[in-house]
């Protein structure tokens, strides 16, 4: 067998074989494939495409590059959700903790941030003393003891996807739909959980600009999951404006925290009552969505969501304390104000610039190897559809004192250019397109 083969044959988009695909993994994963040929490959798939047998073949053979997770310690169905990346999408750490209190283990493995896009960990390790770099044994451990732990992906579990990945960022690769749905899967195939929910993105703000698109990456992890035995399901929604309104890791865990006191943005908390609903009705707890996401809703007024986040922060080695007093968060020592240059109602907001503009205050990574500020970001103080008079403040940068004037001059501007305003009332928009169920129907809002 040839790898030269194998290219020329996607090239000429001719389906490959399960020993093909096991070929192209193994061999790329050993170092006897090197880059060039297996870049020339992925390029093959962008343009061709992959049946949906080759990419669950293709998903299986990086599931076996590397160890499994086995959950089977913890009683019950587990059960975990997933986001394919957005700006102040928080719904982690309001959901982890909220399905645990609704009785449902989840146990989470999570990633730093991507690009414009957050990451649950880098949000989570904003709190003072807490710790993500836990074993495998500790996590189990932990949803053992209280029901929910989250943690970072082990180097050991699904080198490949690893090594893809990197390969498909430097050859323009990345937004192929059968290789983002198969690196999704593998890596939450391996972490041994019994049900997920998966949060499509679509919009300014996400990797996935298109609708159409977005569903049909639901229904291929959808399909996936299935074919895996495991019950899925997959809600496409909107990223055409920022969750809420903090961007930034300490900024959108005081969020987490108000939303799980019932006192959030009433976008994140629909959002995670929503997802939440999937996420108990394919743990069996519910035998409908809506009545998860009403079970939810009494939790959260009860006090008992919160009474868990701080078990879960406690558990990790964090102080709890945050979440009865939120100045125990990183807070940045400067705030500048920015205003509207025009009167009207909120038509549009370029999610990705916000995304972008907190990155380049220190919010994200621009460079792997560059550290996290947990304390600065922006708050949005209006979104789609709010009227907006001249010279009112739309948005607040939280920053260091040391950040350059000039960066924070280039910044207010980049961030008020995000905006697009019209003198017609509008409403806001719409939060959820539909979903996948997990037999793999598709259902529109």
């Amino acid at each position: 067998m040839r790898v030269y083969d194998l290219i020329l044959k996607k090239r000429n988009g001719f389906a490959l074989s399960k020993t093909e695909i096991e070929y192209l993994v193994t061999g790329y994963v050993e170092g006897s494939i090197p880059d060039y040929q297996m870049a020339a490959f992925l390029m093959a798939v962008y343009f061709q495409g992959m049946t949906e047998e080759e990419t669950l073949m293709l998903t299986r053979s990086m599931i076996s590059s590397g160890d499994l997770i086995c959950l089977d310690q913890i009683a019950g169905i587990k059960v975990d959700k997933h986001s394919t990346g957005g700006v102040g999408d928080t719904t982690t750490l309001v959901l982890a903790p909220l399905v645990a209190a609704a009785g449902v283990p989840v146990a989470k493995l999570s990633g730093h941030g991507l690009g414009h896009t957050g990451g649950t960990l880098d949000k989570l390790e904003s709190i003072p003393g807490f710790q993500t770099d836990l074993s495998v044994k500790e996590l189990v451990e932990a949803v053992k003891k209280i029901g929910v732990a989250v943690a970072g992906q082990s180097a050991s579990l699904v080198p490949a996807d690893k090594k893809l990945y990197a390969l498909r960022d430097i050859t323009a690769t990345v937004d192929s739909m059968p290789l983002i749905a198969s690196s999704i899967m593998s890596k939450k195939l391996a972490a041994g959980t019994d049900a997920l929910v998966f949060d499509v993105k679509v919009g300014s703000g996400a990797f996935i600009k298109d609708q159409d698109q977005a569903f049909v990456l639901a229904r291929a992890m959808v399909n996936i999951g299935r074919s895996a035995d495991r019950n899925v399901s997959a809600l496409v929604t909107s990223m055409e404006q920022p969750l809420g309104r903090a961007v930034g890791n300490a900024l959108e865990v005081e969020e987490a925290i108000l939303t799980l006191r019932g006192e959030g943005p009433p976008d994140l908390q629909e959002i995670c009552l929503v997802l939440g609903g999937w996420m108990l009705y394919l743990a069996e707890k519910v035998t409908d969505p809506e009545q998860g996401k009403a079970d939810l809703k009494k939790i959260i007024e009860s006090g008992t969501a919160l009474v868990k986040f701080k078990e879960l922060v406690k558990s990790q080695h964090g102080n709890e304390e945050v979440a009865d007093n939120l100045s125990l968060l990183p807070r940045a020592k400067e705030q500048v104000g920015l205003k509207s240059p025009v009167e009207g109602y909120i038509s549009r907001i370029n999610t990705e610039l916000i995304g972008s503009a907190a990155v380049s205050l220190g919010a994200g990574r621009e460079k792997k190897e560059a550290k996290i500020d947990p304390a600065v970001g922006i708050m949005l103080e209006k979104k789609i559809g709010e009227y907006v008079r001249q010279g009112e403040q739309i948005a607040v940068i939280h920053t260091r004192t040391d950040t350059p004037p000039a960066l924070i001059d280039s910044l207010g501007k980049s961030i008020i250019s995000a905006y697009i305003f019209q003198k017609e009332p509008l409403k806001s928009p719409q939060l959820i397109y539909g979903w996948v169920d997990k037999k793999g129907e598709k259902y529109l809002v």
